[in-house]
């Protein structure tokens, strides 16, 4: 199984275990399925910084340690979602907890190990299924308004649940996020991705100059004090292509996490049919000049 398999793999065992145990309503709570499971929750102590969670085996017994020192709910809620990842998803407790009987889950970063990754598909997937996340996000609008709509709806941080929008939406939307001037990630909706004619945001890429979000990460208090702003900016500063269209942005800072998240949406492309119309309008009106 490809990599890329696997992790819609892990969604999907996540939303049919959600679906299993008869869940229909959003929040999901995490520590109530795992005392259903008879896996012990337990804070871990504020001092013990660096770890967010942990999934601990002692014989056949099982629990969940989660991280204090980040005095963040939806952090939390997050940090044992992903341990219940590792608990649930095939072949995970043997391939992470060694002879110790623990295993260590480090937030912050954007892991490449296959198991954390898978485990964070997990996570977002357990807490924001796809069949109770849909129908809630067509009620709350768009942008930066329904990604924070969401979040309260779900218990989920902006930008988990920002990450979770683009995966949902039928929209042409994409969320970035970027420390000062340069992108750290981007996740681009399947619609975006399917228009073509655009290039993909990558990480280590300038953040563009012409941008709402180029002039908000001059101040780093912006950020530190969560302040958000909206405007627009174009289609071709962000993505490249031939396309000139103006779309809308929204960007607030992530506080403590030190981030900026950034949504582009309100992205208007002609069809192929239109663009062809237009491109022949355009000649026709263009004057010629024999010699």
């Amino acid at each position: 199984m490809s990599r890329i398999n696997s992790y819609i793999h892990a969604s999907q065992a996540a939303e049919q275990l959600i679906k299993g145990f008869g869940i229909t309503t959003l929040p999901i709570d995490p520590f109530a399925i795992a005392c259903k499971q008879k896996i012990e929750v337990l804070a871990k102590p504020a001092h013990n910084a660096g770890v967010s969670g942990m999934l601990i085996r002692v014989g056949n017994e099982f629990a969940i340690a989660y991280a204090t020192h980040i005095d963040n709910e939806q952090f939390q809620r997050f940090s044992v979602s992903h341990e219940l990842g590792h608990y649930f998803l095939p072949g995970h407790v043997d391939a992470v907890i060694g002879e110790s009987g623990i295993h260590e889950s480090r937030a912050g970063g954007m892991s490449s190990n296959r198991y954390e990754i898978e485990a964070d598909h997990f996570a977002a997937s357990f807490l924001m299924p796809r069949h109770l996340f849909f129908p809630e996000l067509k009620r709350v609008g768009h942008g930066l308004v329904a990604i924070e709509s969401m979040a309260a709806i779900c218990n989920t941080s902006l930008h988990a649940t920002a990450i979770r929008y683009t995966q949902c939406t039928r929209e042409l939307v994409a969320i970035v996020v970027s420390v000062g001037n340069q992108i750290d990630h981007c996740f681009m909706s399947e619609s975006l991705k399917a228009i073509g004619g655009i290039d993909w945001i990558r990480k280590r890429e300038a953040v563009p100059r012409n941008t709402q979000t180029f002039a908000f990460n001059q101040n780093y208090e912006n950020v530190h004090r969560a302040i958000r702003t909206e405007g627009t900016s174009n289609l071709q500063d962000w993505f490249g292509g031939h396309r000139c269209i103006e779309i809308s942005e929204d960007v607030i800072g992530l506080g403590s996490y030190g981030k900026t998240l950034t949504v582009l949406y309100d992205i208007d492309v002609p069809d192929a049919e239109d663009e062809e119309d237009e491109e022949s309008l355009i000649e026709s009106l263009t004057p010629r000049f024999q010699r």
